[in-house]
């Protein structure tokens, strides 16, 4: 019954990815206007995910230098596959259609969805309403998280349809994490205090690197006050999850 519920909970937070359709009723003009503040959003939930969640959760579940050693391991691990992996198709005399901080995105998207469903399998396995605590608090991270993810896809050059496709393909790691979780909390040790600082050195990476220096290109200086505002938001929103749970 706990192993059914946490299954349905996950698919439920799995769903979350496509409340970026709502830029779906948006007209081309519109979006554009959107998605550098949304940029920012994404910048800043990215960077407050990373230092206020994943990183201190880790530091409490190990001791020593380990937690920052994985954090720097995931920053130059990212780094590495934006620059031998996706660099060459942009940069070789090919146009770029879909920028390589794409790919990226939905790779620590879906490392943190995976870690979402890993902690909502524990809880589910310890009792039914830790479950649902845990699958609330996640919930409310994740629509404006999802959100900002969906802009990143669609700034980045992938149509909206694809988008939100992709985006689901990557919250449904959150499936899997939570299959895991459940069955495996107790059992191995090491292995979720050392995905989540792997997990927090990419994020910091695709917000620093990618995100923040399109934040600099906006000429426009209303969206780009914007976008900063935004930009803090994301990492306020943060700050208050953090408070609040």
């Amino acid at each position: 019954m706990n192993f059914a519920m946490a299954i349905a909970a996950s698919v439920i937070v799995s769903l979350m990815s496509f409340s970026g359709a709502i830029a779906l009723a948006l007209n081309d003009r519109m979006l554009k206007k959107v998605l550098v503040p949304l940029i920012g959003l994404s910048a800043g939930g990215l960077m407050g995910g990373a230092m206020l969640h994943l990183l201190p959760e880790a530091a409490e579940q190990s001791t020593g230098l380990m937690p920052y050693i994985w954090l720097i391991i995931g920053f130059v691990m990212f780094f590495l596959m934006e620059k031998f992996l996706f660099w060459r198709h942009c940069h070789e005399g090919v146009e770029c259609t879909v920028h390589p901080f794409v790919y990226l995105n939905l790779i620590g998207d879906g490392i943190h969805n995976f870690i979402d469903g890993l902690i909502m399998g524990a809880a589910f396995s310890v009792d039914i309403r830790l479950g649902f605590v845990a699958t609330t608090a996640i919930i409310m991270h994740e629509i404006p998280q999802e959100i900002g993810d969906f802009g990143v896809l669609v700034y980045g050059g992938m149509k909206k349809k694809k988008a939100l496709f992709f985006n689901f393909l990557s919250a449904l790691t959150a499936v899997a994490g939570t299959a895991a979780g459940f069955f495996l909390s107790g059992v191995i040790s090491g292995f979720t205090p050392a995905l989540m600082p792997l997990a927090a050195g990419g994020f910091i990476y695709i917000a620093a690197s990618d995100l923040v220096p399109e934040l600099h290109k906006q000429p426009d200086k209303k969206i780009s006050m914007i976008s900063v505002l935004t930009f803090t938001a994301g990492i306020l929103f943060m700050l208050l999850l953090k408070i609040s749970h």
